[in-house]
């Protein structure tokens, strides 16, 4: 079976919903809920309609679809600018040392501070792979889709990017994490506040949240262990960031704890390193790469088979037809590793 990236449509409504409901919670970009999923699509069509280079508050949603049945088995998102219509906050783990003369003795406290410093980046986020398309490097396409799709339209992006990674959640659904900290301010449990989150934003923990350092000592030890580590299905989610470039700077998701990822935009490995070209040929063979072409709401994106040289890039016929590309187009391609 061959995949493609793409842009979502309307018609992606109803297989993104399917999706969202089997993500197991603490699934903030993609919630099982049809309102809010569509309110993401609208936003994504506008942003793929504008043709302007300026950086905007903006989404792109990209689904993952089977060529030849048409079957949508996969999902991503892209925000051009996190934290312009509400803060976009996120704990930053520090450490307070003081000294006591009296006692000679050093004392170093682990602290959490709420900060909204990562506002204004870019974010890759959103990416949900459907349960029975886990073989084959499909993963792999639906993350690095996303950097390509930065190479052929990096005016509308941030110079820094960012990826969250979901936190640690318990068999119950539930998350050590909150439960240990802002479920005690808040009144809700996590899957709840998730929900609310996920559909009206961040607003309420602006009005609730408590503004001072929280010192980690005070936590639960469930809550400790949780802070900075992502859920054990996104481990091969932050090798794959770590290997294009993405560093952990003690960042962490406020509901769950999960890692927040961070890197630069020009850095991102598979921007850095795409080659793009204009199509020279079509032909047989070539090395295995993703390839990526078209604009916005034509964007595709593909492994394939490739081949490049001085005139340009040859493309295989197969590839050149699942882009719905031909000899004078241009490409972005990175080598599959």
């Amino acid at each position: 079976m061959t995949f493609r990236i793409r842009a979502a449509t309307d018609d992606d409504l109803k297989p993104l919903y399917e999706m969202a409901k089997l993500t197991g919670g603490g699934f903030t970009n993609l919630p099982p809920d049809r309102p809010a999923l569509r309110a993401k699509l609208d936003r994504s069509h506008a942003a793929l309609a504008r043709t302007g280079d300026a950086i905007e508050d903006e989404l792109f949603v990209l689904v993952l679809e089977n060529i030849a049945t048409g079957e949508v088995r996969g999902t991503c998102q892209l925000f051009t600018q996190v934290g312009q219509r509400h803060p976009f906050y996120s704990y930053r783990r520090g450490t307070l040392t003081q000294h006591s003369r009296e006692l000679e003795r050093t004392f170093r406290a682990e602290m959490l501070t709420l900060t909204t410093d990562l506002e204004g980046s870019s974010e890759v986020g959103g990416l949900f792979l459907h349960p029975g398309e886990r073989a084959g490097g499909l993963g792999l396409l639906l993350a690095r889709s996303r950097y390509l799709f930065i190479r052929l339209h990096r005016a509308r992006f941030a110079d820094r990017v960012l990826a969250e990674l979901r936190g640690i959640i318990d068999e119950a659904g539930g998350s050590p994490f909150w439960d240990g900290l802002a479920g005690r301010f808040f009144g809700l449990t996590f899957q709840a506040a998730d929900e609310f989150n996920a559909i009206n934003g961040h607003q309420f923990i602006a009005d609730l949240m408590p503004k001072h350092p929280i010192y980690t000592a005070m936590l639960t030890e469930t809550a400790r262990a949780a802070i900075g580590l992502p859920h054990p299905s996104g481990r091969a989610a932050m090798r794959m960031l770590e290997h294009e470039g993405f560093r952990y700077e003690q960042y962490c998701d406020i509901f769950d704890g999960g890692p927040t990822m961070t890197a630069p935009t020009d850095q991102v490995r598979s921007v850095r390193d795409a080659v793009v070209a204009l199509v020279a040929a079509l032909g047989d063979g070539g090395d295995d790469v993703l390839v990526a072409a078209g604009e916005l709401a034509a964007f595709r994106c593909v492994f394939g088979q490739a081949r490049v040289g001085a005139e340009g890039v040859t493309l295989s016929a197969d590839t050149a037809r699942n882009l719905g590309v031909a000899v004078g187009d241009t490409v972005a391609l990175i080598g599959r590793f």
